[in-house]
């Protein structure tokens, strides 16, 4: 089963860059899709983007659309989500996680990710 290792949160001025790398174990990452989800203090956690097996076809959420980009490198065993024009409300716990369900639709639903990762702490300033 894959392991999943999300870093490079911390704090960041609204306006800022972060780019967030989820690191995974396992010889089968390429057989997964995987996603970003995020929960901030008192609030459900909610789809961010996500990304197809072969990276081919990505969706993201209104929220971050035209923000926000997540890529990833089979080879290195890697998904990114980079995040530019932070604002405040970005300001969550983001989480990495992965789908093995068949990709028909974008997979934007808890219940259609099986694997996640311990979460990293970003954080807006304004």
């Amino acid at each position: 089963q894959v392991q999943l290792v999300e870093s490079g949160g911390g704090l960041v001025q609204a306006g800022g860059s972060l780019r967030l790398s989820c690191a995974a174990s396992g010889r089968t990452f390429s057989s997964y899709a995987m996603g970003w989800f995020r929960q901030a203090p008192g609030k459900e956690r909610e789809f961010v983007a996500t990304i197809s097996r072969n990276g081919g076809n990505t969706y993201y959420a209104d929220s971050v659309k035209g923000r926000f980009t997540i890529s990833r490198d089979n080879a290195k065993n890697t998904v990114y989500l980079q995040m530019d024009i932070l604002r405040p409300e970005d300001t969550a716990v983001y989480y990495c996680a992965a789908s093995s369900t068949i990709w028909s639709t974008p997979p934007t639903l808890r219940h259609d990710y099986n694997t996640w990762g311990q979460g990293t702490q970003v954080t807006v300033s304004s």
